[in-house]
């Protein structure tokens, strides 16, 4: 089974995938974390995408398809993969299709996340994670117990250096003009499904991830 994950960020998509994870049981894979765990790593593919992500533009399409079809390939991602933040570009979207074609394989259905923009802005400046055990936290949404301190093991969180208003408009705009286009081309594929996540609406990625859960069992595929 094979899913992408759409949607601006800051929207939820990766705490929609971890909800997935765990009710699918197959793994979730973030073009994100794989770049910032290169930079922090300082390797060279950290250092060629650091200048772009600090600024909040998006990598070049060929280096992040090198990363992710290498990423694929590997064997924890024989029986499925959730996709969380790629395809960005249509000309990924059209290069990830070709992939999974030569593998035998095809996608089963396509997340599409909208929340307004202010939301997201507010989301995204007061998210924090944690250092030591990964736990994710908003300021906002779901703050931790005491300050900004983990709620699991006690350690400070951190909040991600492109986590601010600046970034995120920039981001923002990047995403509307590079990766909104390729929604539609999803859309005419058939595989498409968007659903608002937000306050206004009263309901937010994990409640949509868990009916999501819900519809493939219905359907005998889980």
């Amino acid at each position: 089974m094979i899913i992408i994950m759409l949607g601006a960020p800051g929207t939820g998509k990766g705490t929609a995938a971890k909800v997935l994870t765990k009710g699918l049981n197959i793994p979730a894979v973030s073009s994100g974390d794989i770049f910032r765990k290169a930079i922090a790593d300082g390797t060279e593919l950290g250092k060629e995408v650091e200048g772009y992500i600090s600024n909040g533009k998006l990598v070049p399409d060929e280096l992040t398809i090198k990363v992710i079809e290498a990423r694929l390939k590997e064997p924890d991602l024989a029986n499925g993969v959730i996709l969380d933040g790629f395809p960005r570009t249509t000309e990924q979207a059209e290069r990830l299709d070709k992939f999974l074609s030569q593998e035998g394989k095809k996608i089963d259905l396509v997340v599409n996340l909208e929340t307004p923009v202010e939301e997201l802005i507010e989301r995204v400046v007061n998210r924090r994670k944690c250092p030591n055990c990964k736990a994710d936290f908003n300021m906002k949404l779901n703050p931790p117990k005491t300050g900004e301190i983990c709620d699991f093991c006690g350690t400070p969180l951190e909040r991600r250096a492109d986590d601010n208003e600046e970034t995120m408009r920039a981001r923002l705009d990047t995403y509307e003009k590079q990766t909104a286009p390729i929604v539609d081309f999803y859309q005419k594929q058939g595989n498409l499904l968007t659903a608002e996540v937000s306050k206004r609406c009263g309901r937010m990625a994990p409640e949509l991830a868990e009916s999501i859960i819900e519809d493939f069992r219905k359907k005998g595929l889980v």
